[in-house]
């Protein structure tokens, strides 16, 4: 059974149009990156959420790239007040 819009059966979605799977990897690796190793999860993050912006077009691309960073710098703002005190 196929539906009147277009050729695919009903039932069967296709990859990446409402998919935010990048975008919220890059939003838990922003939070992380505050805490544990901010040099690697908040790149890892960064480059996620850059992906997940221009090439994929993410809903939540924004908001993840936004997080990311801001684990990154807070990460290592903390980290370095951690290591003076």
């Amino acid at each position: 059974m196929t539906t009147q819009y277009d050729n695919r059966p009903t039932g069967q979605r296709t990859a990446g149009a409402n998919s935010n799977v990048l975008s919220i990897i890059a939003i838990v690796l922003g939070v992380i990156a505050i805490i544990f190793f901010p040099i690697v999860f908040g790149v890892i993050g960064v480059i996620l959420a850059v992906i997940a912006k221009f090439v994929r077009h993410e809903r939540l691309s924004t908001v993840a790239l936004v997080v990311s960073a801001a684990g990154l710098v807070l990460g290592m703002v903390l980290g370095a007040v951690v290591a003076s005190a």
